[in-house]
């Protein structure tokens, strides 16, 4: 299952497993992870394949490297100084003190994979990327300082496949990009863009792009992707309305999370999306869904939601999250057969009866999410054990896992409703019955 969020952001988000109404924006953006430390640094270079002495052993060395990788490492200081202060005060207000070096002058002009994370870069110009143009096909410059791209430094990198400005303080790209023919992954996420990049229309191979936790206010200039775009991510912005994706008609994945969306609508052409992720925004009512025959994972927690409706051709639904919203009961969802996880936590449910009439026949049903509901909180003694005897195929309530066991007793066989595993502990919680 997919999570943002993602999330869109919240992805749940984002590539990789989703997190039940979580906070993360993005399948991918949203789920990475920021290294930065603090404290002293030094550059530390590494070379894929460096193998000790095999040829001081007989052995057969290996090929030379085709991966480079520079990144900062930062020690956490011993003492604290006014001076020591300052330049921290320096560094957060934007103000750094970056040498001109080629951080890649040991690395051969074949290398083919390149990653400069956290290396207070600010400009491209000293580090002569054009001559890996014979073969570098990914270039990652996360967490950096790049605020400008010269083109010089990226139209020879015509083999270039997926490159990453993932957080730095890009305004815009100019004309850097122009003439990648070949770039199927593009990460902007976590930078400074107002709108989506005009420039990149050229880019006709895209098939994944992240612009996760921007300032971009209106969904524009992504027709040239219609026959390429698969993933899109846009978590984490301004953007007020859902459009101009009409062209986009081989879409699979799109993450709208925390933006300020007040309505499902302009989905129509998207019949191959797999997984809509459009948490915390102002969502009221479940609509437009009709034509999305194949969606399998929806997630729409942290909205205004009030009433589940308008699922009825979304049959292939395996994940729906609803949580955090305003719904009154579990109904219309009967004829999702497919069903495996349901997050419906948090809203106004006011009790459990219609679980078994709405749920209890899917058998693909593994996973539900109750709590926070006044079912919950006003039955906290009965409350498992009334879902388990309603569900009995479900294996998790919650964050805690169920196990099924059986007692023997002249009756036919009966489940153990006490028996819960608890996920972060593993310890089993187990009363008589």
């Amino acid at each position: 299952m997919a999570s943002a969020a993602a999330a869109s952001a919240l992805n749940p988000v984002a590539e990789g497993s989703a997190v039940p109404n979580g906070d993360a924006v993005g399948g991918k953006g949203g789920a990475k992870q920021d290294n930065r430390a603090t404290g002293g640094e030094k550059n530390d270079i590494v070379r894929d394949g460096d193998g000790g002495n095999e040829g001081d052993r007989g052995e057969e060395p290996k090929k030379e490297a085709r991966t480079a990788r520079v990144v900062l490492h930062k020690e956490e200081p011993e003492e604290s100084d006014e001076e020591d202060d300052e330049d921290r005060k320096d560094e957060e207000s934007g103000i750094h003190e970056v040498e001109d070096e080629d951080l890649l002058v040991d690395f051969p002009d074949e290398t083919e994979e390149i990653e400069l994370i956290h290396s207070r870069i600010t400009s491209l110009t000293p580090l002569r990327l054009p001559r890996f143009a014979g073969s570098l096909k990914k270039l990652c410059l996360r967490q950096n300082f790049l605020a400008a791209l010269d083109p010089a430094d990226f139209q020879p990198l015509t083999r270039l496949e997926e490159l990453d400005f993932y957080d730095n303080q890009l305004k815009n790209l100019g004309d850097a990009l122009v003439g990648l023919d070949k770039l199927a992954v593009l990460d902007l996420s976590f930078n400074l863009l107002r709108a989506v990049p005009d420039t990149i229309s050229s880019l006709t191979s895209l098939a994944t792009i992240y612009f996760v936790q921007n300032k971009i206010t209106k969904i524009d200039d992504l027709h040239p992707f219609g026959a390429t775009l698969k993933s899109l991510e846009l978590g984490g912005n301004r953007i007020r309305k859902i459009e101009n994706l009409d062209a986009l008609v081989n879409l699979e994945e799109l993450w709208l999370g925390k933006n300020k969306i007040t309505k499902l609508e302009n989905l129509s052409t998207l019949g191959r999306l797999r997984i809509l992720s459009i948490q915390s925004n102002r969502i009221t009512k479940l609509e437009g869904l009709e034509n999305l025959v194949n969606l399998e994972d929806f997630y729409i927690s942290h909205n205004g939601v009030e009433r589940l409706e308008g699922l009825e051709n979304n049959l292939k639904l395996q994940t729906l999250d609803v949580g955090h919203n305003s719904i009154p009961a579990i109904e219309n969802i009967s004829h999702l057969t497919r069903l495996e996880e349901l997050w419906i936590n948090n809203n106004v449910i006011p009790n459990v009866h219609d679980l078994t009439p709405q749920l209890g026949h899917i058998a693909t049903l593994k996973t539900i999410y109750l709590e926070g509901n006044p079912c919950q909180r006003e039955d906290m003694s009965g409350y498992r054990r009334k879902i388990i005897l309603a569900l009995p195929q479900v294996q998790q309530i919650d964050a805690k896992y169920v196990i099924h066991s059986y007692i023997s007793s002249p009756s036919p066989l009966l489940y153990c409703a006490y028996c819960i595993i608890d996920i972060s502990s593993s310890r089993l919680n187990c009363k008589p019955s």
